[in-house]
C-alpha cells in the first residue's frame, strides 16, 4: 500500500520539478491485471465516477510469466497528502471489487501535459 510518507515524498518531488501541488494537476492512476477484460470492466465504473479513460496497455512479461496489462485513467484534481491518501484507499477498494491484481499507484503532471510530445 502507498503510505502517507510516500505521498509526502511525492509532493516534495513535485516541488523539485517546479510543480505546485497546491494547484490543480493532471493525476494519472494505474491498475494492473493479467486479464484486460477485467480492467475494461473496472474502467467503466471509473469513467462513471468522472475519470477519463486513457488506455489499457500490455507490458512485457518476464521469462515464463503471463503478460500483464495496465489500465490508465486520469483526472484534473487538486490534492493534499490526506486527500490523495483517501483517493488511494478508494482505488484499492475498486481493485478488490473487480478482483484486479493491483491498484498500482499514481503520477501527476501539468494540466497541459501531452505524453505524445514527451
Amino acid at each position: 500500500m502507498i503510505t502517507k510518507d510516500a505521498i509526502q515524498t511525492f509532493f516534495d518531488d513535485l516541488k523539485e520539478c517546479e510543480l505546485d501541488s497546491g494547484n490543480e494537476l493532471l493525476y494519472g492512476y494505474f491498475f494492473t491485471d493479467t486479464d484486460p477484460e477485467k480492467l475494461e470492466t473496472a474502467s467503466k465504473e471509473l469513467t462513471r465516477l468522472g475519470y477519463n479513460f486513457v488506455d489499457i496497455f500490455q507490458v512485457d512479461a518476464e521469462d515464463g510469466d503471463e503478460p500483464s496489462f495496465y489500465l490508465h485513467v486520469e483526472k484534473v484534481e487538486k490534492h493534499t497528502v490526506d486527500t490523495l491518501d483517501k483517493r488511494n484507499m478508494e482505488f484499492y477498494k475498486i481493485a478488490d471489487k473487480y478482483e484486479l491484481e493491483s491498484y498500482d499507484g499514481f503520477d501527476a503532471g501539468p494540466i497541459d501535459f501531452d505524453p505524445a510530445k514527451n
